[in-house]
């Protein structure tokens, strides 16, 4: 089994998504809001992952939120990342609740990091798309 050579990830835009990359593409971060329970969430969905209902809203973040956890990677899993490591992935709350997986910029090694930082939206344009990442507040 060969590995495919990436260039970039492979990004579906569907109907189900579609806001969530307009917003980005205008600046900031929007997630989705259940009319019928309250619950909110990240990555897009049809329906809310808490009670089933059909009917999601979508709302923008304030940008702030907390890190609550981070990996650095020494060693590129995939060829579009061979020449970012070391790098970290990291687990963002944000401040209205949802979690995501995204980067910290300006500490590729993870020094500086600490379990509860405050971070802050860093839109940045990688692979030709806009993606949210994150800055310490303190930098």
């Amino acid at each position: 089994m060969s590995i495919p050579d990436v260039t970039r990830p492979d990004i579906t835009r569907n109907a189900t998504n579609a806001p969530y990359w307009s917003a980005l593409s205008q600046g900031r971060l929007d997630f989705q809001h259940c009319r019928a329970c309250g619950h909110q969430w990240l990555p897009a969905r049809e329906n809310c992952p808490n009670c089933l209902a059909a009917d999601p809203q979508w709302q923008p973040a304030s940008g702030r939120g907390k890190l609550v956890s981070w990996v650095v990677y020494h060693k590129a899993y995939a060829p579009h990342l061979e020449d970012r490591v070391p790098y970290n992935v990291a687990i963002v709350e944000l401040a209205e609740g949802p979690r995501m997986i995204s980067n910290i910029i300006g500490h590729p090694e993870g020094q500086g990091l600490y379990i509860g930082a405050d971070v802050e939206l860093a839109i940045a344009r990688d692979f030709g798309l806009d993606l949210p990442r994150f800055r310490l507040q303190s930098d």
